[in-house]
């Protein structure tokens, strides 16, 4: 088990941001120990690693909230839960999922313009110092 702050350590997101995702429904409540602290456990940091890498990756709170509210689809596999009751999550998830690729391959074209004209203009300076050292 891990208090808040060690969760927070190890998972990269802050106690507060911690305390805050509890407050608005995207992580379950905390368990709590004899003295009413919060505690994780190993299968809550893996938990928090999957939210903070799509967090991470653009996604909103929202999308997130939409993927995880259902609970986790691996665990609910586990314990044979019908796929029929699995299919509306599922869709769910691949649209959500299917836009935010769609939205990061954007980005990501757009960064690679920048990384371009930066790589370019480097270049141009480099080609500058090179002349002004030839001159001397």
């Amino acid at each position: 088990m891990y208090s808040i702050r060690e969760a927070s350590e190890k998972s990269g997101i802050s106690s507060y941001t911690l305390r805050y995702y509890e407050k608005i429904g995207l992580l379950p409540p905390a368990k709590r120990n004899s003295g009413g602290r919060r505690t994780y456990t190993d299968g809550d940091l893996k938990f928090l690693a999957f939210l903070k890498s799509l967090k991470e990756t653009g996604m909103s709170l929202d999308e997130i909230n939409e993927i995880v509210q259902d609970g986790c689809i691996m665990e609910q596999i586990s314990m044979e839960v019908e796929m029929s009751q699995l299919t509306p999550s599922l869709h769910k998830r691949i649209d959500i999922l299917t836009r935010h690729l769609q939205n990061m391959e954007a980005k990501k074209l757009e960064l690679e313009q920048v990384i371009s004209a930066t790589m370019q203009k480097l270049d141009t300076y480099h080609s500058i110092l090179a002349k002004d050292v030839d001159k001397k």
